[in-house]
């Protein structure tokens, strides 16, 4: 999702944003879903945004402010252009670093209707300049900018239509307390769950007519890590190992083998979480061990570490974060293979784990 799942109809749907073209491939937009009623997992977030569009559409009026947070490829984005959909008004994207001056995002703003909603992706990464902007922008629907500088420079107010600010992200303690107060509704995604990751599997293969069999989707499923773009990332790519090595249907052989060779085990584990628990394991014992330098050691960036593998690590029990650093847990050991015990000395094995 974001992600996820159907066709977003082309009304009133806007990508601003030449940074953001990925999310608006015909494959991505295909699979994702329209409505509120077409929309998988997430049941509690769902039940918050229909009682706010319904009471927004019963006043006739623009809806408040929203703040999706949590791990990528859960739905933010989609859930958003659900909601331009569900109040037929215009969704407009674009993402936190882009907008690097006051200018920007005047320039955003002034090109809104009435009603209209601004998604803003990666909004923890806005610059604090023109988060000043923003305070106005989202409470008065105004803001004053600076015209020239020195003797010459006065202040232009200028006018906005109420809008919904609608912002996406995935660090939420990096969001200033001013900010993230703004917002009428913070709602966190969670990970799905296996029965509603198969539910989404299913879908997505009955739009690319796919045939599969649920064995099949059951196994991209389990080993999709709880992330609906995952998911169908995992159909595109045993789709096609299907129709290169077998028949062309998703079946539960073909699907163990297509994600054998992606190195994904049962448990959803790729690659590089393997690489950074074994690196944990025998370079620091377990550790604890601070994410930079878990970042240098697997040549990988520290917010790439944060964003797309730590979350999952953690949720699924195989590593703890602490002060000191992340620790690798007994869970973690099993997974790649060793005991508890794997590169530690005897007499300081007790302490690590205690930490």
């Amino acid at each position: 999702m974001d992600d996820g799942n159907s066709d977003v109809p082309e009304k009133g749907v806007h990508f601003i944003q030449d940074a953001l073209e990925n999310k608006n491939s015909s494959s991505d937009n295909k699979l994702r879903p329209p409505s509120f009623g077409d929309f998988t997992g997430q049941a509690k977030t769902l039940e918050r945004l229909e009682i706010m569009v319904g009471a927004a559409r019963d006043r006739d009026d623009a809806l408040s402010h929203i703040l999706f947070s949590g791990p990528p490829g859960l739905g933010k984005t989609t859930l958003a252009l659900i909601l331009g959909n569900e109040m037929d008004r215009t969704v407009r994207i674009t993402s936190g670093p882009i907008i690097e001056k006051p200018g920007d995002l005047a320039g955003l703003l002034t090109n809104l209707e009435e009603g209209d909603l601004l998604f803003i992706d990666e909004i923890h990464r806005i610059s604090k300049t023109v988060e000043e902007y923003l305070y106005s922008a989202m409470e008065d629907f105004r803001i004053d900018i600076m015209i020239d500088q020195g003797p010459n420079a006065r202040s232009v107010r200028l006018n906005i239509p109420r809008f919904t600010l609608v912002g996406a992200t995935t660090r939420m303690g990096m969001l200033t307390a001013p900010l993230r107060s703004r917002f009428t509704l913070q709602t966190r995604l969670d990970y799905y769950d296996h029965a509603a990751l198969n539910s989404i599997v299913m879908r997505s293969c009955k739009l690319l007519e796919i045939p599969a069999e649920e064995e099949g989707t059951q196994e991209i499923a389990r080993r999709a890590r709880g992330t609906p773009r995952i998911a169908n990332n995992l159909v595109h790519f045993v789709r096609d190992y299907a129709e290169q090595r077998g028949d062309g249907v998703i079946n539960l052989k073909m699907a163990k083998a297509a994600l054998e060779l992606l190195e994904i085990d049962d448990n959803g584990l790729d690659e590089m979480d393997k690489r950074l628990m074994k690196i944990m394991a025998n370079n620091y014992r377990g550790g604890p061990v601070g994410l930079n330098t878990l970042g240098v050691a697997v040549g990988e960036e520290e917010d790439t570490l944060a964003e797309v593998h730590e979350p999952f690590l953690i949720q699924g029990g195989y590593i703890q974060r602490t002060p000191q650093g992340r620790v690798l847990s007994s869970k973690g050991y099993r997974a790649i293979g060793l005991s508890d015990l794997a590169g530690k000395d005897p007499d300081d094995s007790q302490e690590q784990f205690q930490i």
